[in-house]
């Protein structure tokens, strides 16, 4: 049945059937050669509707209509404005500013395609004016915005919270330590760039303008104030701090900034629902893949095949990171945390793993895996958006990856680092 499987999803993937065709396709084969008939139908409608059931997914909309309402207003560019009059004077500023400017609106948002189109829009262009070559540029935007999946909110936490049964609120705190990691190897790099380029410098800011710079930015910054800290504190859960996340947008945007008017908000709206959509069926699908495969021991068999029921914790995690970081180099996030998870749940409680640290390391791996080519899907949404050729974006990939691995590798050595914060929080 396992060869089946795959070989079906395979298929409907090379004639160009979107992902939640092959998912529910296996699904129903696998159910089929397990239970023989119709008769038992409403078992796996039941399995589909429970991977929709549970209360945390209700944040997964609300954080996607927040993200859609400050990338259409003012918050993205007042949280840049902010981070450019400290650090764009510095050999690399702009670059660095960019890359603090994509994990503070992934602070904001949850969403790395969000980030891309917020953050990438209006710094692409000061960049290439400042000296910085575009594969560079596209490079540093795709892959800071991917910090966006660590930091909380994050959708993709949320939805392997919900399949692996993990506390999302522990994988929250949990994303920031290498999220910060990141950040800082990422600035390095940029100031490194710049210096070898000759890149020249911005002119240095005021303090006048700074603090004018800090106070138009004060309350987007309440975002991550509101999330980090109401959940911190006990005030609401992750689930209601999303729907107090798009009640802040809404006054932000509609009534403080009036950036936006009424109308605005039906297109919003809509764009949310599609987006919803095509999130919730694909959960759907793969929780009912999941029973499916669960059903059938083929996680115990592919893994044991594999010989990593006896790698112990550090050859599992290993065994995670390349599993995860290749397949989200050819299917989107979502799908693979619900498809992936599952496979590996068996090795992971036999190891004795702490399931957060393992969450954060696959959404570390999946974001790596969005921006790395051949089909990563932040990749595309650049090309969609600044309309550049594929060759063009991917070329100044490789370093921005090898820093991403490099942080991975020193997650699985150093745990603490994704722990440490968790632990001061919850423990």
């Amino acid at each position: 049945m396992t060869a089946t499987i795959i070989t079906i999803m395979i298929v409907l993937l090379l004639l160009g059937f979107p992902m939640m065709i092959p998912l529910m396709t296996a699904a129903f084969v696998g159910f089929f050669m397990s239970f023989g008939g119709l008769g038992q139908m409403e078992t796996m409608i039941q399995q589909m509707m429970r991977g929709i059931s549970p209360t945390a997914l209700i944040a997964v909309p609300m954080f996607i209509l927040a993200a859609d309402i400050m990338t259409r207003g003012q918050s993205a560019n007042r949280l840049i404005d902010m981070v450019m009059t400290f650090v764009g004077h510095i050999k690399g500023g702009l670059a660095v500013s960019t890359a603090t400017s994509c994990t503070l609106f992934g602070a904001v948002s949850g969403s790395t395609q969000a980030t891309v189109v917020a953050v990438g829009s209006p710094l692409r262009p000061r960049m290439l004016k400042a000296g910085y070559k575009d594969p560079f540029t596209l490079a540093l935007i795709i892959n800071s915005s991917d910090i966006a999946f660590l930091i909380p909110p994050s959708i993709g936490m949320i939805i392997y919270g919900v399949i692996s049964q993990t506390s999302i609120a522990e994988l929250f705190i949990a994303g920031i330590g290498p999220g910060l990691l990141i950040l800082a190897m990422f600035s390095v790099y940029c100031i490194i760039y710049a210096i070898v380029n000759k890149v020249p410098t911005e002119p240095k800011a005021t303090w006048k303008e700074r603090a004018v710079a800090v106070q138009k930015a004060l309350w987007p910054l309440g975002f991550p104030v509101l999330i980090v800290g109401g959940i911190y504190g006990g005030v609401f859960s992750p689930t209601e701090a999303a729907a107090a996340c798009v009640l802040y947008a809404v006054l932000l945007e509609f009534v403080i900034f009036r950036s936006l008017k009424l109308p605005d908000m039906f297109t919003i709206a809509k764009s949310t629902g599609l987006i919803t959509a095509v999130v919730f069926i694909l959960v759907a699908a793969g929780n009912g893949f999941s029973w499916v495969i669960s059903f059938a021991q083929i996680p115990q068999a592919i893994l044991g095949t594999f010989g990593i029921n006896e790698a112990g914790p550090v050859g599992v995690l290993i065994a995670i990171s390349i599993a995860f970081f290749v397949a989200c180099m050819f299917v989107d996030p979502i799908v693979v945390i619900l498809v992936l998870t599952p496979i590996f749940a068996p090795a992971i409680a036999a190891s004795g793993l702490d399931p957060v640290l393992v969450g954060v390391l696959i959404t570390l791996q999946v974001a790596i895996g969005s921006a790395t080519p051949p089909f990563g899907c932040d990749i595309f949404t650049a090309i969609a958006i600044f309309k550049r050729p594929y060759w063009e974006v991917i070329k100044g990939t490789p370093p921005f990856i090898i820093m991403l691995v490099t942080a991975a590798g020193l997650i699985i050595a150093y745990p603490q680092i994704a722990l440490f914060l968790r632990d001061l929080a919850f423990r």
